[in-house]
């Protein structure tokens, strides 16, 4: 029997362990939520949709943005992780702004159609992104907006250590009939982004490059949760462990703070 869309995500995002370190993956994505704000551009009064909200603080800013008469929905596949984003709201009253648990590749949002559709670095993951962005599309009103945050190539993430711990991981197995490799540099690509967002009914397709500096400790990207994701067999974890810090401290600045140096894509798009 096929696996139904996302599973293996759904999975990963919905372990206890990896909803639980997400804090701290955030001291990174924060330094780039202004300028997706920008990209968004978000007017008094509009209804947004934030895809794979996290723990929300995106969806936040954005509800700031529209202001009391307006709306934002995030949308999420990790029960865990929007529980954070609900406690969160909780302290700091944001009345404008809900989560839902749902897939944005198969699921109908609720509150729908939305002006816009915004995503900081939750889009790379779906299994079918065409079918993922066309049901995104569809939940627009007329002329509505995407926005969204993805990484550049990892050539140009020189903080992202997959090389130096490639030694240590085994090869996966392939993906599913009909599905595709997912991760953070399915969209590196440029034009091949583009085009897929054409075939998913977009118009007025364009991106922009961004390049930042964010300071934060090394556990921001490394421990083990990120290695096992990444592959690494338990056996093989300490070698791995001593390679990826050994390459990371190229970026040490400052005592315990490293800066990394980030490259990423802002899409901005429109339903025709």
């Amino acid at each position: 029997m096929a696996s139904r869309a996302n599973e293996a995500e759904r999975e990963r995002w919905n372990d206890q362990r990896r909803y639980s370190a997400w804090p701290k993956r955030e001291r990174l994505t924060d330094a780039v939520t202004p300028l997706l704000n920008d990209a968004v551009a978000p007017v008094p009064g509009e209804r947004i949709v934030d895809i794979g909200a996290g723990g929300g603080r995106s969806a936040f800013g954005a509800g700031q943005a529209v202001g009391p008469d307006g709306e934002v929905v995030g949308i999420d596949i990790s029960a865990g992780l929007l529980r954070l984003a609900g406690e969160r709201k909780a302290s700091n009253g944001a009345e404008n702004v809900s989560f839902v648990l749902a897939d944005a590749q198969t699921d109908q949002f609720p509150r729908a159609p939305f002006d816009a559709a915004m995503s900081q670095f939750g889009v790379m993951f779906f299994d079918d992104p065409a079918a993922a962005f066309a049901n995104i599309g569809s939940q627009l009103r007329p002329g509505g907006r995407l926005a969204f945050a993805c990484w550049q190539p990892l050539e140009a993430n020189r903080w992202f250590f997959l090389d130096a711990v490639t030694e240590f991981i085994p090869p996966g197995p392939p993906p599913e009939p009909g599905h595709v490799p997912t991760g953070p540099f399915s969209l590196a690509d440029a034009e091949a982004t583009s085009e897929l967002l054409e075939r998913a009914g977009f118009a007025e397709v364009r991106h922009r490059q961004h390049t930042l500096e964010a300071d934060a400790p090394e556990d921001t990207v490394l421990d083990d949760l990120q290695l096992s994701a990444m592959g690494v067999p338990p056996e093989r974890m300490p070698e791995a462990m001593a390679a990826a810090r050994d390459y990371l401290s190229q970026f040490r600045s400052d005592g315990e703070l490293l800066r990394f140096p980030l490259a990423f894509l802002i899409f901005t798009a429109s339903r025709p």
